[in-house]
């Protein structure tokens, strides 16, 4: 196997926040919809060569809140309603997919996230979702500081500025993993079998 190729079976893909209170949000330099179809595209081909789908949602009303210059929401704002922790649907979430709540950006702190993969062999992780420079770069650094082999995939995320996306994209990504649109995703588990 070269090293543009991805062994599905070890592989899992990582979508971060698309959920209905982060989507309906002004974004770049996609739109949820661009990274949601796009996130679609890649769970079902992962999920019919037989990687592992994970969907990573925050818990809006739980978000941990620490004393900071730039708070995302005012300290006085009513707490979000639950609707706005929850998956969009059109993601279509399978039953064999894995969801995985957290209550700060990082995907793997406070949560199962390791555990879950590491049981099922998972070398590599695929990465996409909301925010680029919030929840997906916190996942994608702390995935390979526990030495996951990441491949982030360029237009399935995306976040609030698009300068912070592509610094992220950049500067920190290309240090810590592969970059790539989803094409060249698809491309690199569809490439095992041949």
């Amino acid at each position: 196997m070269n090293a543009e190729q991805l062994d599905p079976s070890r592989t899992a893909l990582v979508l971060i926040d698309l959920q209905n209170g982060i989507v309906s949000r002004p974004l770049e330099p996609f739109s949820s919809a661009q990274v949601i179809e796009n996130g679609k595209k890649l769970a079902s081909a992962l999920r019919a060569a037989g990687g592992t789908v994970v969907y990573v949602h925050v818990l809006l009303g739980e978000f941990k809140a620490l004393p900071v210059d730039m708070p995302m929401r005012a300290p006085d704002a009513p707490p979000p309603p639950p609707s706005a922790s929850e998956l969009v649907a059109e993601l279509d979430v399978q039953p064999g997919d894995l969801v995985v709540s957290k209550r700060s950006w990082g995907a793997f702190y406070g949560t199962d996230l390791d555990l879950l993969l590491r049981r099922r062999g998972i070398q590599t992780i695929i990465l996409g979702g909301i925010a680029t420079n919030f929840g997906v770069e916190s996942t994608g650094r702390a995935a390979y500081d526990r030495g996951y082999q990441v491949v982030y995939v360029e237009d399935a995320m995306t976040t609030f500025n698009a300068d912070a996306h592509r610094f992220a994209i950049e500067t920190v990504f290309a240090r810590c993993g592969r970059v790539r649109n989803t094409e060249e995703t698809l491309e690199m588990f569809s490439m095992h079998d041949q």
